[in-house]
């Protein structure tokens, strides 16, 4: 390919420069940008991931620039390559989980060892016994063995009670046979098995002497470890091209009846005795829920990264690109007026901004109650059995077998009614914040699509958003009958519910527009009535479970941004958070908790005057005056509450969101000097059986990438 020309190199932007235009912006700001940045990561934590930032990028197998060009075999090749140089890496510097974590975030990719790192560990920690510690545990911690977790089938995913794949028992050589009876029971989806396992934790039907007794984990070898083959009577590979998450080997797999040791089911909570051939029941059966606890705690904890790296690109690029005039402006100011500055681009833009941070604070909040129930977890089954109430005769979820009062209940549908909204908020929202960019936006150099297209399953694995609605239904249903019944709350939402029940016929006056205190009791008031007008239609009116799905998913849905504005707004009542912000830092983020706040009730309009929380004269106000009023008060501060998430352009990989500024730059260099394609000279005319006359783009991508 033809080398760039001088007088091309020397062209730059018309009018004022990138760069100009975003110090003009952080000018503007009086914020304490690094002050707001340690607030929400940690001092330590970012110094920590500078340092590894700083080992990464002197490591040739981590250079980026090929990323935007490769096909799938070769995206998937090279990320199973850095995939194996971290763990390298970790093992050469004596990296902690919190550091490995970290390189993690920073390469920005699924690598094929994602599973593993996560579920495929969680799992085996946290449902395995000591003993199964050192059988399962310890080797895949040092790599020996590679694993992944095998639950959604072809045919069923969020419903795990109907998994096909079974495991019965056989008594008399104490072994279990795992088998897929039908074609729908293949393991699908699921990551890292495609080509990368060699083990798997299998989650299937567990069956004795007939009877079956619910979904268990089993731990089943799928590959030789040395031939890295299939083993006998296991089919299983990659499942295809997907529309995003390309470097992740998600595969399927089918088993023929093979038997795995008694050993191999994870037995720390519940088991089958090999003397009587009975089943021993989990302390509680919520338990046995507890990987998909901690993964949707998880979804919702990075909710709010994942949606800021977008909205930082889309603000930077904004702030940056010029378009049209503002046909109110004097004479003096005409002159193409920067996207930013127009209130359209600010109502998508700044609003998501301000989720940004609400869905950051109540992640920390939702990993928080994770690890106290984790802590409850292990109490003597003896000190619990007074909080339990199963049904001996079905394995039912948490939600329907504990009192509302119930930590681990509360905390199942809290994150199931969280990971639903909220990773609902960073996808719908990283595709508002790509069409803000406009044509660039569509660009993969923008960084925004194809972040986009990774992230997008997150809406259904784990539990499918609209599933999961259902369960932070059942159980906010079964709340309210408690507080019917007149027991004593116990948590804060049977108070919540308590309270709007014995409030209700005297009525609501919340100032939403001068009491943040009373935002977050409208909030809580409408998801009250909600609950109680859901509670109404099923236990008197006797409507059918499923004529009620659409109310329980606004009921789901208004809860949960009830736990949203009450996290945001603990958070910001807090003394440490004050004093590590500051007033100037304070006041900022309590403009951004207003505007989410603000801007989703007037979203939701209907159910807050419905439930008589506000007045439709309040909605009307909050519309037209305060949630305009604080888009031009956060307006000044927007580049650099983006540059408070501290995103390093390397983990960002995006011409649009560059720190610097220098936009069309950037484009232009990735799209003439690194394009392989721009090395191919094909030959365009119809009649001639020639297609390429020459082909120079693997040179291209040796000399240039």
């Amino acid at each position: 390919m033809a080398p760039t020309p001088d007088w091309v190199k020397k062209l730059k932007p018309s009018g004022p420069q990138g760069h100009e235009l975003l110090a003009a912006e952080r000018a503007k700001s009086n914020l304490n940008t690094r002050r707001l940045a340690h607030f929400l990561h940690g001092k330590e934590n970012l110094q920590r991931r500078d340092r590894i930032l700083e080992t990464l990028q002197s490591e040739k197998v981590f250079d980026k620039s090929p990323n935007y060009y490769a096909g799938r075999n070769e995206r998937f090749k090279l990320s199973l390559a850095r995939a194996k140089r971290l763990r390298q890496l970790a093992w050469k510097h004596g990296w902690s989980t919190e550091e490995f974590t970290a390189a993690n975030e920073l390469l920005s990719e699924s690598t094929p060892y994602r599973l593993h790192d996560s579920m495929f560990l969680v799992t085996l920690r946290d449902q395995g016994t000591p003993e199964q510690h050192e059988l399962f545990l310890r080797k895949a911690e040092n790599y020996e063995i590679i694993g992944c977790y095998a639950q959604t089938e072809l045919g069923h995913g969020s419903n795990v009670r109907g998994l096909e794949t079974t495991a019965v028992w056989n008594a008399g050589d104490r072994t279990f046979t795992l088998n897929s009876p039908h074609l729908t029971a293949s393991k699908w989806w699921i990551g890292t098995m495609g080509r990368t396992a060699n083990y798997a934790v299998v989650m299937a039907q567990l069956i004795i002497e007939g009877k079956g007794y619910g979904p268990h984990p089993f731990v089943l070898q799928i590959r030789d470890l040395k031939t890295h083959e299939p083993l006998e009577d296991i089919f299983v590979g990659d499942l295809g091209p997907k529309f995003g998450f390309n470097t992740m080997d998600n595969g399927y797999l089918l088993m023929n009846n093979v038997k795995i040791p008694h050993a191999n089911m994870l037995a720390k909570f519940s088991s089958v005795d090999l003397k009587t051939n009975t089943y021993h029941r989990p302390a509680s059966p919520s338990l046995i829920y507890g990987t998909l606890t901690y993964v949707r705690s998880h979804i919702v904890s990075e909710a709010g990264m994942v949606l800021a790296r977008g909205v930082t690109i889309a603000i930077r690029y904004c702030a940056v690109r010029r378009q049209f005039q503002d046909r109110d402006a004097p004479d003096w100011q005409k002159g193409e007026e920067q996207v930013l500055n127009y209130k359209m681009v600010q109502i998508r833009l700044l609003t998501l901004l301000a989720a940004t941070y609400a869905l950051h604070f109540t992640g920390k909040s939702m990993m928080s109650q994770y690890e106290q129930s984790q802590s409850q977890a292990q109490m003597p089954a003896a000190d619990a059995a007074g909080a339990r109430d199963a049904d001996k005769n079905r394995g039912a979820g948490p939600e329907e077998t504990h009192s509302g009062s119930d930590l681990l209940a509360d905390l199942h549908a809290t994150s199931c009614g969280l990971k639903a909204l909220g990773s609902t908020i960073a996808a719908e929202g990283l595709e508002v914040a790509r069409r803000a960019c406009g044509g660039h936006g569509y660009s993969s150099f923008a960084a925004i699509g194809p972040f986009y297209a990774d992230y997008l399953p997150t809406t259904t694995w784990e539990g499918d958003n609209f599933m999961l609605t259902q369960q932070v239904a059942r159980y906010l249903l079964k709340s309210a009958r408690s507080v019917l019944a007149g027991e004593e709350p116990s948590n804060s939402t049977t108070q919540m519910l308590a309270h709007f029940w014995h409030r209700q016929d005297m009525g609501a006056a919340f100032d939403i527009l001068g009491s943040d205190s009373d935002i977050v009791a409208a909030f809580a008031w409408r998801a009250a009535s909600l609950t109680f007008d859901a509670l109404k239609r099923r236990d008197e009116l006797k409507k059918g479970w499923n004529d009620l799905l659409v109310d329980f998913q606004r009921l789901s849905k208004a809860h949960s941004q009830y736990l949203i504005v009450s996290n945001f707004h603990q958070t910001l009542q807090s003394p440490s958070t004050q004093s590590s912000l500051g007033q100037t830092g304070l006041d900022v983020l309590t403009r951004l908790f207003r505007l989410w706040a603000l801007h989703t009730l007037e979203q939701e309009a209907s159910e807050f005057y419905s439930s008589s929380a506000v007045t439709v004269r309040q909605i009307q106000l909050a519309r037209s005056n305060a949630v305009m009023a604080l888009l031009g008060e956060i307006r000044p501060h927007a580049v650099a509450l983006v540059d408070s998430w501290d995103f390093p352009d390397w983990q960002l990989d995006s011409s649009l969101g560059r720190w610097d500024g220098r936009v069309y730059e950037d484009l232009f260099h990735r799209a003439s000097e690194l394009n392989p394609l721009n090395g191919i000279t094909v030959d365009p005319y119809p009649g001639s059986g020639v297609l390429v006359r020459r082909d120079e783009s693997e040179e291209v991508g040796r000399s240039k990438l």
